[in-house]
């Protein structure tokens, strides 16, 4: 990008800001960065700019820069919920292409900073993540990579095992009414014999970061839906040539275009604040933004209207063709809601460490009508044995009956 453009780009970035400031958004302050591909490729798959390597991460960087050189997707922009919030641009965007990009990061920011379920994030996580990395670096350089990476892995395995609770001030190892304890991350830091302190300190670490990114995970519709909002409102406000106006129009609609097999949260996400803002006012979707999340959010205002209007429905399959079995908006409610509850993870507890007084770790599904993918639970119990050291338990309801799968370190049964 050349002094001009980037001139362009600044004075754009102005007014719209200026804008969005005189519209009502809170944002924080904004660090506008324009990257090249193989960049912002980089921080797409290791989830942050600064963080420990794992081979997960560069698997993520080859699919999504393989896609991109291709022509198949492209990532526009990135934005890190931190104070102040970072933007990475893009730098083959075009002008038009920048702008919706930075109207579309001030929603995003504005929500960041308000909404509830990012209240207790730890807005210098880009620092602290930059610090656990060098700590991986020096757990590699003393007990070598090959036993530091078994231990990621065990640990990214069942990082989404956490009780998200905990950063609202909920006490380490808090019991359920049924006695779980879903910060199964926690548990097994805390209780294990087999782990080293460093293995502990790695189960910490990931932890505080899946704390950092839980609130993400239970504001997708939401989050996105209000950032399009805005980027739509936004560049409505701008003086548009011919040309730009077809280009944001291109733009806009590859966004926010109806997903097929599934829903696209920036395209549920806007409709639902479109027509909130139609029947109750602006000011009734600020509130909103503020105090709900992505279950409240659909349990509260998704309603027959807006179903048809989306034209959402569920669908089976018979025999060889799929059926459309459901247009009703409770059931397609429900079924969102399910999808979303938990951030989208089978809900899994301890339950005893000192299971048949062996020393061996029982989990418990909490069965909410989606059973466990089977091939999951095989891959991740092996994981869990090794952070453990004794047998792992597992139970869940398969076809309406109680199941315990049991990894013993060598070979996995079902009881």
């Amino acid at each position: 990008m050349h002094a001009k453009e980037y001139e362009r780009l600044s004075r754009s970035i102005e007014e719209i800001t200026g804008i969005a400031k005189s519209m009502g958004l809170d944002y924080f302050p904004m660090r506008y960065e324009v990257c090249p591909a193989e960049v912002l490729y980089s921080i797409g798959a290791y989830g942050m700019p600064a963080r420990f390597a794992h081979w997960s991460f560069g698997k993520a960087y080859h699919r999504m820069k393989l896609e991109y050189d291709y022509g198949l997707s492209k990532i526009y922009e990135l934005v890190i919920n931190s104070n102040p919030c970072y933007a990475f641009l893009l730098d083959h965007n075009s002008l038009i292409q920048n702008k919706i990009i930075v109207a579309h990061v001030l929603g995003h920011s504005d929500f960041f900073k308000n909404n509830a379920m990012f209240s207790a994030t730890d807005r210098s996580m880009l620092d602290r993540m930059s610090t656990f990395a060098d700590r991986f670096h020096l757990f590699e350089h003393e007990f070598g990579e090959k036993v530091v990476e078994e231990t990621l892995d065990a640990a990214l395995a069942i990082q989404e095992h956490i009780d998200p609770h905990h950063r609202f001030g909920r006490m380490q190892g808090f019991a359920e009414a049924d006695g779980l304890m879903k910060d199964v991350v926690s548990f097994i830091a805390t209780n294990s014999r087999k782990l080293a302190d460093w293995q502990r300190e790695v189960l910490w670490m990931i932890r505080e970061e899946m704390l950092y990114f839980w609130p993400q995970m239970e504001t997708k519709i939401m989050n996105e839906g209000w950032a399009s909002y805005w980027h739509t409102t936004l560049m409505h406000e701008l003086d548009l040539d011919e040309s730009d106006t077809i280009e944001f129009a291109k733009m806009n609609a590859a966004v926010l275009q109806p997903a097929r097999g599934g829903i696209n949260p920036y395209y549920v996400g806007i409709k639902m604040f479109e027509e909130l803002e139609r029947r109750h006012g602006r000011d009734a979707i600020f509130e909103i933004r503020e105090m709900e999340n992505d279950v409240s959010f659909l349990r509260n205002h998704l309603d027959q209207g807006m179903v048809e209007a989306m034209d959402l429905f569920l669908f089976q399959r018979e025999g060889e063709y799929y059926k459309v079995s459901s247009k009703q908006a409770a059931q397609v409610r429900d079924l969102l809601i399910a999808q979303r509850t938990n951030g989208g993870f089978p809900y899994i507890g301890a339950l005893d460490g000192d299971y048949r007084g062996r020393g061996e770790l029982l989990l418990r599904h909490r069965f909410e009508g989606m059973e466990l993918d089977r091939k999951y639970v095989q891959m991740t119990l092996p994981h869990l044995y090794k952070l453990w050291g004794k047998p792992v338990h597992l139970q869940t309801q398969v076809n309406g009956r109680i199941l315990t799968y049991e990894f013993d370190g060598k070979e996995m049964k079902v009881a």
